[in-house]
């Protein structure tokens, strides 16, 4: 019950450095000495036969045998004359998700689980290894397009470990090891594509990425399940502006490519991506595969030049606070507060309260604590209340941050609706 082999199947690995021509030793036998397939990059020195399940140390020499033989013997001895206080000690409690690796004197044993384990005291070193399903993101990092652009992009990373013993015996920082693996590996792949690509392909992207990263980590018994690479944001645009940059990550848009996508962020309301032209906007998208162009008109009226006039945001929200009403507070029913960056580097503090009563609307910080704290340059709060920006639109492109709630935070909608009506 305590030596039996756990059953899992493992993968044989190339054990030695290429450089050196390794010899028997004082305690391994001649005969039994066996020269393995070279290979460069491993740390480790001599690991049995994994690939048939089989932890038997052939290459031992009858002296050290003996030696093994006589000490664990006598290990066992005390064990059993000192139990049952030796229980408390040498029997181990291993559940379904984890796996205990075993060093006797020296040398690997067959990982050990799940159940009541028996630990043989001096002699054994033992290490528990969790074999479910773990998650790291890679933070955002600055890449550099092969078009020449610059954007800021992430990585969301689930791994496990398939082969226990050589999670421990491989790599000394298996966590540590896979972040920098992760990380070099997904700077690598995006050096070679474009702002587009990146934008427009980052699924299959994932999934190239994690065939890379395990070419990597499975001779270290780990194996990467998913990759979900994250666009922060494009910080330069590329040389070749041919084609429109879009946002970064919109939810539920991934699967879609080319003009396709493009249509459908438009509809989510991403204005930003639109030129206007004598009242009426105009959104070209060109993709860059098949060289297929999409071009439509959003029709909004004939703009009057005066209605266009800037307005500052004490003039606008003064405007809000007239069209507040009980019906407005009863859909929305938060507080929200904004805090509006100034070219100059200042910061203005507004608030509109749709919580209770009539509502409120001005400057500073309302008299309870705001549901969502929304922060933006000032020019975009403007053209949110005129309703030439929507607030989904605006959080996709980076333009809104947003602390709170976002579902709470688009209810801006209705204001903004009431406001256009007016």
């Amino acid at each position: 019950m305590f030596g039996k082999s756990a059953g899992y199947q493992y993968q044989a690995l190339p054990q030695r450095d290429s450089l050196f021509q390794p010899s028997p030793g004082l305690y391994v036998s001649t005969e039994r000495f066996v020269q393995y397939n070279n290979t460069a990059g491993h740390s480790f020195d001599y690991v049995p036969k994994i690939a048939e399940n089989d932890f038997t140390d052939k290459a031992q020499g009858w002296l050290s045998w003996m030696c093994n033989l006589i000490v664990t013997f006598l290990v066992f001895l005390f064990t059993i004359i000192t139990f049952p206080v030796s229980a408390w000690f040498v029997l181990k409690v291993v559940p379904n998700y984890e796996r205990i690796v075993v060093f006797r004197l020296g040398r690997i044993r067959p990982p050990k689980g799940p159940g009541v384990v028996l630990v043989l005291p001096f002699i054994d070193q033992w290490k528990r290894v969790d074999l479910r399903t773990k998650a790291f993101n890679i933070p955002p990092c600055k890449v550099t397009t092969k078009d020449g652009g610059l954007v800021s992009v992430g990585a969301d990373i689930q791994f496990r470990i398939w082969n226990p013993v050589m999670s421990v015996v491989a790599v000394q920082d298996l966590n540590a090891s896979t972040r920098l693996t992760a990380q070099n590996a997904m700077t690598r792949s995006l050096i070679k594509k474009t702002v587009r690509e990146i934008q427009m392909e980052r699924i299959r992207l994932g999934e190239n990425l994690g065939v890379d990263i395990n070419e990597k980590t499975r001779p270290w018994g780990l194996e990467v399940d998913r990759v979900e690479l994250t666009l922060e944001s494009v910080l330069k645009a590329p040389e070749d502006c041919a084609s429109v940059i879009m946002p970064p990550s919109v939810p539920g848009l991934e699967g879609l490519t080319g003009p396709i996508q493009q249509l459908a962020m438009h509809f989510l309301g991403n204005n930003s991506m639109s030129t206007p032209s004598h009242g009426k906007e105009f959104l070209k998208c060109v993709s860059s595969d098949t060289g297929d162009t999409v071009s439509f008109v959003d029709e909004r009226g004939p703009t009057d030049p005066a209605v266009l006039k800037r307005l500052s945001a004490e003039e606008l929200l003064s405007t809000v606070e007239g069209l507040l009403s009980e019906r407005l507070v009863s859909q929305v029913g938060a507080c929200f507060q904004f805090n509006i960056g100034l070219r100059d580097g200042a910061q203005n503090n507004y608030f509109v309260d749709l919580s209770e009563g009539s509502g409120k609307a001005g400057a500073g910080v309302p008299d309870r604590t705001p549901d969502v704290v929304l922060q933006m340059s000032e020019e975009d709060l403007v053209a949110m209340l005129q309703g030439n920006l929507r607030p989904f639109a605006a959080y996709t492109g980076g333009r809104l941050k947003v602390q709170g709630d976002l579902k709470t935070a688009m209810k801006l909608e209705e204001l903004i609706k009431v406001m256009k009506q007016q």
